[in-house]
């Protein structure tokens, strides 16, 4: 498929759990790498060909638009406010119908998903994966055995022929939503209006075998609580892994 220029960036959460660190400010504005983990993912978003990025914040807004100011590499960002949190779903259906994803496929990631690509740069492999007469969504997913953090049972499982389903109940799965995606307007049809998860969208896909994933082949990190970013942060400076820029 054509790749897409458009994304949307989830950035308006309270990021609780990593406080103290986000009590003023924004968890996507923390640092890591010496970066912001907000311009981490725009940058990948531009090195993989992204003209317009919409932003969308909540918690500490004024500091996001703030920040974002300040930026003038690619690509251009698109701010929204949120008086209230729409939550993932509501938030990029709101953003779609407002007209600022355009009639094309999109990605979206999460304000704070960090990784470092393997040989092909994860957004090319999702574009690469993407039928537009066969799918909604990718989703990229990531082993959870090669994550250093609690991250509970796992999200999904994959069959031998790609198709992926939810965990079971007391089932541990492989794979965890490494919050980045490539979705169609077409996903969104039928929504329902107001605040929504993801997940309600993701499941009627799911149903309709129209989502498929792409497993990551480089390194993902977990960044839920101040531990995982100091982690993170020394996991960059290892030899192995050397620097992120």
């Amino acid at each position: 498929m054509t790749r897409p220029e458009k994304a949307m960036v989830l950035a308006a959460g309270l990021g609780t759990r990593m406080r103290p660190l986000t009590a003023q400010t924004a968890k996507p504005l923390l640092p890591l790498g010496g970066r912001t983990l907000l311009d981490h993912a725009l940058d990948r978003l531009a090195a993989a060909g992204v003209k317009t990025a919409v932003v969308n914040t909540h918690w500490h807004a004024e500091r996001v638009a703030a920040h974002l100011a300040t930026r003038t590499a690619p690509p251009m960002t698109v701010l929204r406010r949120e008086q209230q949190l729409l939550d993932t779903g509501g938030a990029v259906l709101a953003a779609l119908a407002a007209g600022a994803l355009g009639p094309e496929p999109f990605f979206v990631v999460n304000g704070d998903a960090f990784w470092l690509d393997g040989p092909h740069p994860a957004l090319t492999r999702l574009a690469d994966a993407f039928d537009p007469a066969a799918l909604d969504a990718v989703l990229l997913v990531h082993p959870t055995s090669l994550v250093h953090a609690d991250i509970g049972a796992g999200d999904f499982a994959i069959d031998r022929s790609g198709v992926l389903r939810r965990r079971g109940e007391r089932e541990i799965v492989p794979y965890l939503y490494a919050g980045v995606q490539l979705l169609s307007p077409s996903f969104f049809a039928g929504a329902p209006d107001g605040a929504f998860s993801m997940n309600l969208l993701w499941d009627r896909a799911i149903a309709a075998g129209r989502l498929r994933p792409v497993v990551h082949d480089g390194l993902w990190f977990h960044l839920s609580r101040p531990a995982d970013l100091a982690e993170a942060e020394a996991t960059l400076h290892a030899p192995i892994t050397g620097e992120t820029r």
